[in-house]
């Protein structure tokens, strides 16, 4: 199993560590736990090592065109020094992977990938690339942080940052003496930055975000956390509401297809797929007793009949209720009251609009 370029940080601070994509990770530290973690984020600021994130650079002439080619999102709808959430689909819309692509130039674009789909994703790309575009995997080039929360500007501040950055855009900065890409991105739904250092500044960089954090009364955060974060505003996590066989439409998430783009992998289907109406798609579900939907509990009506099942469920730390993403038939719609298998126990849920928690994104 790999480990992160901070691995003996976290083990210094006894924190609990699980596998993420073939990368031991830690998943909450003592002294606080999941749900302390998650509310430092959602109130004051957190900082997460999310290092098993993939990285691959695409380098050459025509790099930005073969990308768009190969991705859901349009490259040509963001500038020079801006990122773009897209997918990576196969020609039957099933989504190999969503990522996160740099746009440097027209010729060298940076990609950060899901952990686990890094290699299918550079695999894929050097299968299709034009002579003259080169892929490379550099995975375990770049450590990456997160700082989220309410205060991460004040953390910015505190270490001669500039906090006027758009959202999505990212620039080179100097973090405890080393070169940093900074970038206004994030997976908790808070105010928030990523930090990109070389692995060999990983650690500096580390302490230094650290030392900004603790006069703001920050904590270190694990995944665990991440995950009620992001399932509280409900972003997508490839494997659960994205997979070969869940398709962006289905996932609610044609917001990020370039509908217009004259062509990419699984446009034919995907198109036909978003005018016919998708036989089943993602909906957001919250308890209405003390249940707590779980992935792939079965959700069904009043009758009984099976709709379709939980993709990612929790226990919200912000509203202290169960709540979750589901993928049911089309005919269910925002209102219905409908019913989660909790191990064998019919709990009531009612479908609502994402996302639960206001987004302080921008």
């Amino acid at each position: 199993m790999k480990t992160s370029p901070l691995n003996d940080k976290h083990i210094a601070l006894n924190a609990k560590m699980a596998d993420f994509g073939g990368w031991l990770m830690p998943i909450e530290y003592p002294g606080a736990g999941v749900l302390a973690e998650h509310v430092c984020v959602r109130e004051r600021v957190g900082i997460f090592d999310v290092s098993h994130l993939g990285k691959v650079g695409v380098k050459g002439s025509g790099a930005l065109q073969f990308l768009n080619s190969m991705f859901t999102n349009d490259l040509n709808r963001i500038n020079d020094g801006s990122a773009q959430y897209t997918l990576m689909c196969t020609p039957e819309g099933g989504v190999i992977d969503d990522l996160i692509v740099y746009r440097n130039s027209t010729d060298d674009l940076f990609l950060i990938p899901n952990a686990s789909n890094t290699s299918d994703v550079v695999a894929t790309l050097q299968s299709h690339a034009p002579t003259g575009v080169e892929i490379t995997n550099r995975h375990n080039d770049f450590a990456v942080l997160a700082v989220q929360g309410p205060l991460a500007p004040q953390v910015l501040h505190s270490l001669g940052i500039n906090t006027d950055i758009d959202y999505m855009a990212f620039s080179q900065v100097i973090v405890g003496g080393a070169e940093v890409l900074l970038c206004r991105t994030g997976y908790t739904g808070e105010l928030g930055y990523e930090f990109l250092p070389r692995v060999a500044d990983a650690s500096r960089v580390w302490d230094a975000l650290n030392a900004a954090i603790d006069p703001l009364g920050g904590l270190v955060c694990g995944l665990g956390a991440r995950d009620t974060l992001r399932t509280e505003m409900g972003y997508a996590l490839h494997g659960h509401e994205l997979s070969l066989e869940i398709s962006p439409v289905q996932a609610s998430a044609s917001w990020a297809i370039g509908w217009d783009k004259e062509d990419f992998i699984g446009r034919d289907l995907l198109l036909a797929e978003k005018t016919n109406g998708p036989m089943r798609r993602s909906v957001a579900i919250k308890s209405l007793d003390r249940g707590i939907p779980r992935a792939h509990m079965q959700v069904k009506d009043a009758a009984g009949v099976v709709l379709g099942e939980v993709t990612s469920g929790t226990f919200s730390p912000s509203l202290k209720i169960g709540i979750g993403i589901a993928l049911l038939t089309s005919s269910v719609k925002t209102g219905n009251q409908l019913i989660v298998d909790v191990r064998g126990r019919d709990c009531l849920v009612e479908v609502v609009k994402l996302p639960f928690m206001p987004s302080h994104v921008r």
